[in-house]
């Protein structure tokens, strides 16, 4: 099994023990500390990161050349977009579904997802690719970058939102969320900008976010 595949598990594990906190359950139905998610909703699309996988890894993919991993999110509508544009209304409303019978519902869902997933991901060719339904294709090593990122961001915002530690994520996981990151960043703001913010901090801009 490739590196970033074991990464993902690994982190995906986190996240599901972080859905099964108590304290999650216990929030539910407050406001997050994401703008206009619920709790239960901001859980729903941290699981979403696990439940989709196995659709993904069934769709069909055409006969075309996979985008490149930066250009997966060049493409992406939400990269910028207002909380109430059409887009991130979707988003919030796939968590929602993903949450709407709870969250032991949720965790055990979750928990037979990822059960899936750690069989299928180590039988998977090195050069899989997968497609992203309505969009374009990806390899899968790539794919599992960009829900890697999305593990460790909203591990991070459901964890403040119900008062926990943020989960720890391996180095293997962290090191390709912290390089993609950097340069998202580095391609919105420049790379003096980025080289400030992380070495400079008294002329570091004020707003150095990625997506």
């Amino acid at each position: 099994m490739t590196t970033v595949r074991q990464a993902y598990l690994d982190a995906a594990g986190a996240a599901l023990a972080l859905l099964g906190d108590p304290a999650v359950a216990a929030r539910w139905d407050e406001p997050s500390a994401l703008d206009a998610f619920t709790v239960g909703g901001l859980a729903g699309h941290l699981a979403g990161q696990v439940l989709a996988v196995p659709d993904v890894l069934a769709t069909p993919v055409p006969d075309e050349p996979p985008a490149a991993l930066l250009d997966h999110y060049t493409r992406s509508t939400w990269i910028g977009a207002g909380v109430d544009a059409a887009t991130n209304v979707a988003i919030r409303a796939g968590g929602d579904a993903n949450a709407v019978d709870g969250p032991e519902a949720l965790v055990e869902r979750t928990t037979a997802a990822l059960a899936m997933l750690r069989a299928a991901l180590s039988a998977e060719p090195a050069g899989r690719l997968v497609h992203l339904t309505g969009r374009w294709s990806l390899t899968l090593d790539d794919y599992l970058t960009t829900r890697l990122l999305e593990i460790a961001v909203h591990d991070d915002d459901l964890a403040v939102s119900v008062g926990v530690e943020t989960p720890e994520l391996t180095d293997a996981a962290l090191t390709p969320v912290f390089a993609l990151l950097t340069t998202l960043s580095v391609r919105k703001h420049g790379a003096p900008a980025v080289l400030r913010a992380l070495a400079r901090a008294e002329r570091a801009p004020s707003d150095i976010t990625a997506i």
